[in-house]
């Protein structure tokens, strides 16, 4: 027997970025205890920034009965003389039977006692609240806050709980909550509570309220929207994807306008007025034949189809950034890219400051041009880049914007008449961004970004702090990774190892084997598609040259996948049988 089960677990705004996080895991996390406790069944989930929704068309009304097998203690133990030990007897009172209806078993070669046991199935109701607080503290949003005067904490209060088996409600109290048969609206709709009489219409019920509970209809609606603003006034809207995922998780009834800024801020760098919109107020850029525009698309979550007030606050808000931007940006270009004052900004505990980063950084990369034999033109134009690659961390424009490290050193570079190779390494530097993300596309960055990361992977390991688990707070896999992506992508003949070996002269005594144990190891997971075998046996050849591996990864991987390869093998393999008490050598 089944019935319909709705779940609503009704909290204040969540916040987008740890919800993103948790996301692909909440859904998975209720199954599964649905599982254990024998009451699995099909469900789905929704969400809102003030809702976690779980909908059971068909949740069973009972647990199952099933039969369970009690094994104790050997028969040697449970009885001496004849008589029942208390092994025997506190077995009996487990398994809730007579010990003269124990029986015996066979296990592992022993006689053991035995009883085989009918446990009948619950209700489901009454396993429903102990579910939903095993469920709530599964949830890994971070930081979590108490509220009122509960011991339990969540990462944002609790404030109603609706939980219906078809028409029913299920008594639950949790976190100072009672649960009852209603929900509540859009605040632009309703603040009351609104009685829930048919949880099979709940979503229906929702959207006539002004929540659309479904987070993929709130991202169409988003699209939609975009698409009429986009024809109406010929322009193109930025999609960013992480973007849109963020603003789909803060609304719950979406609605797109588009508002505009001063023309005169386009002077500053796109990167930093889109910086601007995207980071610190969820706008969306808007290009016209092909620029960036004085333009901007705020999603607000509002039932209102007349947006002139909410644009006219943004644009408010949005005009105050940029006039900081734009005040910035010229106290910067006054003061031109200037090394003064590295010395007096801390790299890292153990590690010194950002002079002596820059450095070791030069000694590096001094290091890779060697084993590459670069003419003087291009270990000049690297000498210049690494020279002044730390110096816009001493800018006002990234002290307010740090992710335009880089970015600005680019542009102040430019603006001070830098060669523009020279000027497009300090951007590059930090290249690449994220496991796919774009690679240095000169040798100037390149050489640059394989000095930082290899000066961040042998600092941070010469100081101990090295990743462990699934904890690596300085993102030393990734360096590692684009370190290895790099060298493959510019076909660069290296062997890390050495390098490693050699610049390590610079740093504390460490484990270098480990180091560089670290860094080959990153292969297989930038070669996920391969046989981990085939990696294990190219590496094993000994051969340290980051590019040869990887083309003999490639050949060996293509000579497995040969029609003909399984003949080849049992060939191989026989021949190696005949052989292999010959002396070769």
């Amino acid at each position: 027997m089944h019935k319909p089960l709705l779940i609503e677990i009704g909290v204040e705004e969540l916040p987008a970025i740890p919800l993103i996080k948790e996301l692909p895991q909440i859904k998975s996390k209720w199954e599964a205890l649905c599982r254990e406790n024998s009451l699995g069944c099909d469900v789905t989930f929704h969400y809102t920034p003030r809702r976690l929704i779980f909908w059971h068309p068909n949740f069973p009304l009972h647990q199952p009965d099933c039969e369970e097998e009690l094994f104790g203690a050997p028969v040697e133990i449970a009885f001496k003389d004849g008589k029942p030990t208390p092994a025997a007897l506190g077995f009996a009172k487990k398994a809730g039977v007579d010990i003269s209806e124990v029986g015996r078993a066979d296990k592992s070669g022993k006689e053991v006692l035995y009883c085989k046991k009918m446990s009948k199935g619950q209700p489901s109701e009454a396993l429903i609240q102990p579910m939903l607080e095993s469920f709530l503290k599964s949830l890994s949003f971070g930081r979590a806050m108490r509220w009122g005067s509960l011991e339990e904490s969540f990462i944002r209060p609790i404030r109603w709980l609706t939980v219906l088996f078809g028409n029913d409600v299920v008594p639950v109290s949790l976190y100072g909550v009672t649960s009852a048969d209603h929900t509540f609206a859009h605040r632009s709709h309703a603040y009351e509570p609104q009685k829930v009489e048919n949880p099979e219409h709940y979503l229906d019920f929702l959207q006539k309220r002004g929540v659309i509970a479904d987070a993929a209809k709130r991202e169409a609606k988003i699209m939609d929207d975009f698409t009429v603003i986009e024809k109406e006034e010929g322009i193109l809207i930025e999609k960013d994807p992480e973007l849109l995922a963020e603003v789909v998780a803060i609304t719950e009834f979406p609605t797109a306008f588009m508002g505009s800024f001063d023309a005169k801020f386009l002077e500053l760098p796109d990167e930093v007025i889109i910086t601007s919109m995207k980071s610190h107020q969820r706008y969306f850029p808007v290009f016209k034949n092909g620029k960036l525009t004085n333009a901007f698309i705020v999603v607000a979550n509002s039932l209102t189809d007349d947006g002139s007030l909410i644009v006219a606050g943004n644009e408010k808000v949005l005009r105050a950034r940029l006039e900081d931007a734009l005040f910035f940006y010229h106290n910067d270009l006054a003061k031109g890219l200037s090394s003064e004052g590295l010395e007096r900004v801390i790299f890292a505990e153990g590690l010194g400051s950002l002079h002596d980063k820059t450095y070791r950084e030069h000694a590096i990369a001094s290091e890779i041009q060697r084993h590459l034999d670069l003419d003087d033109e291009t270990y000049g134009k690297v000498y210049n880049a690494v020279q002044l690659s730390k110096n816009d961390l001493l800018t006002e424009m990234v002290y307010e914007f740090t992710e335009l490290q880089g970015v600005m050193g680019y542009y102040y570079a430019l603006a001070q008449k830098e060669d523009e190779e020279v000027a497009l390494a300090l951007k590059e530097q930090y290249m690449p961004l994220g496991e796919n993300g774009e690679l240095p596309s000169t040798h100037s960055g390149a050489i640059l970004s394989l000095a930082t990361k290899l000066d961040n992977l042998i600092g941070l390991f010469s100081t101990g702090k090295i990743p462990t688990g699934s904890k690596d707070p300085f993102a030393l896999r990734r360096a590692a990774i684009g370190l290895i992506r790099i060298i493959v992508d510019k076909q660069y003949p290296l062997d890390i190892a050495k390098i490693i070996t050699k610049a390590s002269k610079q740093y504390n005594d460490y484990d270098q084997e480990g180091l560089i144990r670290f860094v080959y190891d990153r292969i297989a997971q930038i070669k996920k598609e391969v046989n981990p075998s085939i990696i294990n046996a190219v590496l094993s050849c000994g051969d340290k040259n980051i590019t040869d591996i990887f083309s003999r990864i490639d050949v060996v991987d293509a000579f497995t996948k040969r029609s003909d390869f399984g003949d080849l093998l049992a060939i191989f393999k026989r021949v190696a049988n005949i052989t292999k008490d010959f002396d070769l050598a």
